[in-house]
Order: structure tokens, then C-alpha cells, then sequence
């Protein structure tokens, strides 16, 4: 609430991207670069997974939002970027043509397979504790649509890491995911996503969730897609985030 959303933004992403060089394995490292926000001394961090289309200035600002707006507590927000500077491109979606929709697919089974993302979240946040000292005391984690799925995945029943989770506008959604996540939950759903699999999914839920449908808003108001000259959109795009906050300082 009060919180100042711009329908614009210019920002020089070198001076918000870190470096993480991740160990997979004895034989095998990566190095990640990350947007990362909020204050220094903050003592609870945010796992931020943006959408396919990847750094983009409507999901940047939302993590700054994320980062900076609460009036009881900041956090420090991590953007991992997964795609290692190569996104899908943001005209493939919705397809319009057959080459679009067979790049989503290729894409989705390659770069935005999901296992292949689970397996560097352990490291990024190896990482990114390192940061804190002797590590951040809470960690919840929020995804956009594909991130979505990669939230309520890192919130399965062999979560140790996460406090809290939120879906916004998800991706494949799947009600079986649900009966596996063991932290509170919330899922932000748009008018786009099947409203029984978002409805299966809540009544499989078996800890505290909230789930809510904006039902005049797209499939990723609150990253990529966001029209933010769009007065409501805006309007919508802010009410989403300060949900996220206030899920968050409930149950984290």
C-alpha cells in the first residue's frame, strides 16, 4: 500500500548483477549471475525465479518492490539468472505461429526443464548465505509463471530450505504437486490459468495457503507481460506484490 509503481523503467543491470560460482559437482562447476536487492543488513532473503523471458524491468522492479516495501521488515532478493543471458524470446508467447510454438516447446524441455534448474537451487543458496555472514536466518521463495512451477516443486516434502512459497500467474499447474508441499503457500493466479486445476490444487493443499484469482489480469501481470501504462494493470501489478508481502510476513 502507498507503494510508488512506474510504468517505465531504465536500469543499468551491471550494477545489480553478482556472481555465484557454483560447485555442481567434484568435476563440474558453473558460475551464475544473479540480480540481487534490498538492504545489506536485511536478515530474511527471497529466492526471486523470474518468468521464461528472464531479466525484464516490470520483474526487476518486483523485486525491488519485493525487496523494499514492507513497513515491518526488508528483505534481501536473489534473481538467479538461469538462462545464462539467453531467455526465450517474449514474441513466442501467446504463439501465434507453429515456429513460436515449437520454440516454447523446445524451449521448455531444454533450457526451462525443470530439474535442471532444481539442481542449482542448493548452490545459489550456498552462495548467497555466504553473503549474510552466518547466513540469512529465513528464506521463502516467489516465482513467475515458469518460476511458479519451480517453487512449488522447491517446496516438496524434501524442503528444508524455504519458510514460505508463492506462485504468481504459474505455469503447469498440477493439483499432485500440492499434496507434496510441507510450507505455507500462496498461488496468484490470472484470468489465463485453467481455474479447476488452481482450485484441485488449493483443495490438495495441507498447510496454510492462500490462493487468489485476479480475474481481469493475464498470464504474467506481474513480470514480463505487465503493461504498466495500464492504469488497472498497475493498480493490479502493485495489489499483487503487496499479497506476496503480506503472505510473507505472516509465515515467514
Amino acid at each position: 500500500m502507498g507503494t510508488k509503481v512506474w510504468a517505465s523503467i531504465s536500469l543499468s543491470m551491471a550494477s545489480r548483477l553478482v556472481c555465484c560460482h557454483l560447485l555442481l559437482n567434484h568435476r563440474a562447476s558453473i558460475t551464475i549471475y544473479a540480480d540481487v536487492t534490498g538492504p545489506e543488513s536485511a536478515t530474511n532473503a527471497i529466492l526471486l525465479i523470474y518468468d521464461i523471458f528472464g531479466f525484464f524491468p516490470q520483474t526487476i522492479q518486483g523485486a525491488d518492490i519485493l525487496a523494499n516495501s514492507s513497513e515491518t521488515r526488508k528483505y534481501r532478493v536473489f534473481m538467479p539468472d538461469f538462462f545464462e543471458g539467453k531467455p526465450a524470446d517474449i514474441s513466442w508467447y501467446p504463439p501465434s505461429t507453429k515456429d513460436h510454438a515449437d520454440s516454447l516447446n523446445t524451449f521448455f524441455s531444454t533450457k526451462a526443464a525443470p530439474p535442471k534448474t532444481l539442481s542449482k537451487i542448493p548452490g545459489v543458496i550456498d552462495e548467497a548465505n555466504k553473503t549474510a555472514g552466518h547466513g540469512f536466518v529465513k528464506w521463502a521463495i516467489v516465482g513467475h509463471c515458469w518460476g511458479g512451477k519451480i517453487a512449488s516443486l522447491s517446496a516438496g516434502k524434501d524442503n528444508t530450505t524455504f519458510k514460505a512459497a508463492v506462485q504468481c500467474h504459474p505455469a503447469m499447474v498440477d493439483p499432485a504437486d500440492a499434496t507434496e508441499v510441507n510450507v505455507p503457500m500462496a498461488l496468484l493466479a490470472s484470468k489465463d490459468e485453467p481455474a479447476g486445476d488452481v482450485a484441485a490444487y488449493q483443495a490438495n493443499l495441507k498447510v496454510p495457503n492462500h490462493v487468489e484469482t485476479f480475474s481481469d489480469q493475464i498470464h504474467g501481470w506481474m513480470a514480463a507481460r505487465s503493461n504498466l501504462s495500464d492504469t488497472h494493470v498497475q493498480k493490479e501489478y502493485e495489489r499483487g506484490y503487496q499479497t506476496v508481502l503480506g503472505f510473507l510476513e505472516q509465515y515467514l
